[in-house]
């Protein structure tokens, strides 16, 4: 134990870093095992905290200054996996049977899908505008293609790879979004065809294609008349012949609903009126089945 002062002032032992250090007159005695202990692991922290905070500062500050990730502008630039090419009318963009490790974005054009059986027979899948993609089945582990792409007018294409697609969807909701939307979109209007197909006749089938060609229901305004486009395609998306094709064409020119000089393949006018032709006797979905004994 340490002897007290001389002048008999009772001892007192700072145990406590918040107490003042002692001074020659002071009978304030500190550990100093203890202090300095303790100062060498607050100094410790606060260099450790300095090291660690400063990198994670800089990314804090780095994530706000980033801008916000904008999809049509990273469709509209070449990049890391991304490409940009024209198309001339009638230029195949790939065809069946190639190897499928790419997704395509129209950013300017038309493009048509089709198909073609082993008998040589083709059919039209669908016909897509600008801001579409398409190719987009190799994302679900599609090796080979099993459609035609055909630039209808000059196009002008993005090309994006597959590893680039699937980066970009994991990393940036926004495109996520987006990306998925246009899948929704797509997985709609096959499954309203397929109605289409199964229910309605080949007349209500030419108008509602002639419809959709012309934008009617899609955002934005309608297309008044619809970029060249032959009767055999036409026949081919909605399995008809082309005879029937030009029967209902002059029927709906003759009621007024459409308009074209010549032969269609010069651009053909819609009206709105068309849609009452479409809108008529919409194919019922019965909730609760008919009986046997009440069907004819």
């Amino acid at each position: 134990m340490p002897l007290p002062p001389e002048n008999g002032t009772p001892l007192h032992v700072a145990t406590s870093i918040t107490e003042p250090y002692c001074s020659p007159h002071s009978h304030v005695i500190r550990l100093p095992g203890i202090w300095l202990a303790t100062l060498i692991a607050n100094s410790l922290m606060i260099i450790e905290a300095s090291l660690v905070s400063e990198p994670v500062r800089e990314s804090v500050m780095a994530t706000k200054r980033r801008p916000a990730f904008n999809p049509q502008a990273f469709l509209a630039k070449v990049g890391e996996g991304r490409s940009i090419a024209n198309y001339g009318k009638d230029q195949t963009i790939f065809s069946q049977g190639d190897t499928a490790n790419a997704v395509f974005y129209i950013q300017k054009g038309k493009v048509k899908v089709t198909v073609v059986s082993e008998q040589g027979k083709e059919a039209v899948v669908a016909i897509l505008d600008a801001n579409e993609f398409f190719g987009e089945a190799c994302l679900a582990g599609q090796s080979q293609r099993i459609t035609t792409a055909t630039a209808m007018v000059d196009s002008l294409i993005m090309h994006l790879d597959k590893a680039a697609v699937v980066r970009v969807i994991h990393h940036e909701p926004a495109f996520s979004e987006m990306f998925i939307s246009h899948l929704l979109g797509r997985t709609i209007r096959v499954e309203a065809d397929l109605v289409d197909q199964l229910f309605n006749s080949s007349e209500k089938r030419l108008a509602r294609l002639l419809l959709l060609l012309a934008n009617f229901g899609k955002e934005g305004k309608p297309e008044p008349i619809i970029a060249k486009i032959s009767q055999e395609t036409l026949a081919e998306m909605i399995g008809t012949t082309r005879s029937r094709v030009s029967f209902f064409m002059n029927k709906f020119r003759k009621l007024g609903l459409i308009e074209y000089d010549g032969s269609i393949e010069a651009g053909i006018q819609v009206h709105s009126s068309l849609l009452n032709l479409v809108l008529h006797e919409q194919p019922e979905i019965r909730t609760n089945p008919v009986p046997p004994e009440e069907r004819t």
